[in-house]
């Protein structure tokens, strides 16, 4: 999707302004997801007479429901796409669906079951309409051909993990230490700080997530309404296969906030100094690393291309499931530590965390704004739908597979995803050619002003063949 930014915009450090609000409106949307994610399943395997006491649900019962929900989560992107695409645009519909997540989070602060069932709803629908959208929106800020638009995905990244870094410590503490509906209802408060922002920085979003169907833009209008021409159906198979890269990337990842959060619970030695500390603080390692490392790989990445070498999103998608996947390698040796001595150290998580963190910074920001490049103006936002869809069943994958430590170790596990994932990578890298070619030359920098619509150069010119 290649919408563009209507008007000069006033810019810090070399960006749009609205790239912050959408930055901070994120931030405070990820910390209470995932402080939600950082409590959940510890929640649910906590003992109904402790202290701070939970459900008492097995692993495997816990595993599901955050299999459930986190799936579910993502899904919901379909629906909220087609409602952005279809009737309100990104824009409004980032705002209904931050007010959904402010009452579903606020929901869960009370201790009742049906509470609890009702707030998931509310989170589910609400990261339904943000979360595309405003993703969506990001894109909408640079205008087609302009280099800057993965950097400020980079940028957004880091507010993304920002978010989820701080909700990892505080929601972490407050919920695990002292209890776990305060946390839930802590969460609640940084979305709704995070709607705040939103709501005051409209000015700075003007003619960017605007409904296409409504615009004054004659072209853009024509392109809601026009077929697809060959090269946009190209590019769509294109997308619909890098999902399926989405999907192995995010199934092995999400074990973070399911088997991997309990093992650092139940298997992990975490006493540090006298300080025994919380599993729920392993949540925001992931997020630690992301906002010191981000601009690093960013500009690993921006040297790695001016010396010539392959730099295409496909590439760097292939390479973040190696680089993730060999992270598991540390978690197959603390799991043989575990065997031996009944605990592992924290140094195999970190370490985990850190090639984790590496991997999803190669694929993640690059895949969304990979999307914006390709999708047509017709279906920019279920395109993104359909990325965090993908995320989605990846979630319901890693789900599936931690609730197979009742069949399988962990060791088996761990090394089964490593195994897979280096398998799978090389594949892509394999077939990376065919699949470049059917993106028509849609990640070229070098654009002719002129030719800064949504259909591109290679566009007309195949319509004019």
């Amino acid at each position: 999707m290649d919408q563009t930014a209507k008007s000069p915009q006033k810019e810090i450090f070399g960006h749009p302004v609205g790239l912050y609000i959408l930055f901070f409106t994120e931030m405070w949307e990820r910390f209470s997801y995932y402080g939600m994610r950082a409590l959940l399943t510890l929640f649910l395997v906590a003992s109904v007479t402790a202290e701070n006491p939970g459900w008492g649900w097995t692993e495997g019962e816990a595993i599901n429901l955050y299999k459930w929900y986190t799936t579910l989560v993502y899904l919901a992107s379909i629906p909220g796409g087609i409602i952005a695409d279809r009737w309100l645009g990104q824009k409004k519909t980032v705002m209904y669906g931050g007010l959904l997540l402010c009452i579903g989070h606020l929901v869960l602060a009370y201790e009742n079951l049906t509470a609890f069932y009702v707030g998931l709803g509310f989170i589910i629908a609400g990261v339904g309409g943000l979360k595309p959208n405003i993703s969506t929106m990001v894109g909408g800020l640079y205008k087609r051909g302009d280099d800057r638009r993965d950097k400020g995905f980079y940028i957004f990244y880091i507010g993304i993990n920002l978010g989820a870094f701080l909700a990892g410590i505080i929601v972490g503490q407050v919920g695990e230490g002292i209890n776990w509906h305060y946390g839930f209802g802590l969460a609640g408060i940084g979305m709704l700080l995070g709607q705040v922002v939103y709501i005051f920085g409209q000015k700075y979003l003007k003619g960017v997530g605007d409904y296409s169907g409504a615009s004054e833009d004659a072209e853009e209008r024509e392109a809601m309404k026009r077929p697809l021409s060959r090269v946009e159906k190209d590019r769509m198979i294109v997308m619909f296969l890098s999902f399926l890269i989405i999907i192995v990337f995010w199934g092995a990842f999400e074990q973070a906030g399911g088997l991997m959060n309990i093992y650092a619970k139940q298997n992990t030695d975490r006493m540090l100094f006298g300080w025994e500390v919380p599993a729920s603080y392993f949540q925001s390692v992931n997020s630690f690393f992301i906002f010191t490392l981000a601009m690093l790989v960013a500009g690993f990445w921006g040297w790695w291309k001016m010396k010539g070498k392959e730099s295409s999103s496909l590439f760097k998608m292939a390479i973040g499931v190696l680089v993730m996947g060999f992270g598991f390698v540390f978690m197959s040796f603390a799991s043989l530590q575990y065997e031996d001595a009944g605990k592992s150290a924290m140094y195999w998580l970190i370490l985990a965390y850190l090639f984790h963190t590496l991997g999803e910074l190669c694929a993640s920001p690059v895949a969304l704004s990979f999307i914006t490049k390709l999708a047509p103006v017709k279906y920019a936002s279920l395109m993104m739908g359909a990325y965090f869809a993908a995320t989605g069943l990846g979630n319901f994958v890693a789900g599936s597979i931690g609730e197979q430590i009742s069949n399988a170790s962990e060791f088996e596990i761990f090394t089964g995803i490593f195994i897979f994932c280096t398998i799978f990578a090389i594949l892509v890298l394999l077939l990376l050619k065919p699949l470049k070619r059917l993106t028509h030359g849609a990640e070229d920098t070098k654009v002719d002003d002129a030719n800064q619509d949504n259909k591109g150069p290679e566009l007309e010119e195949f319509e004019k063949a």
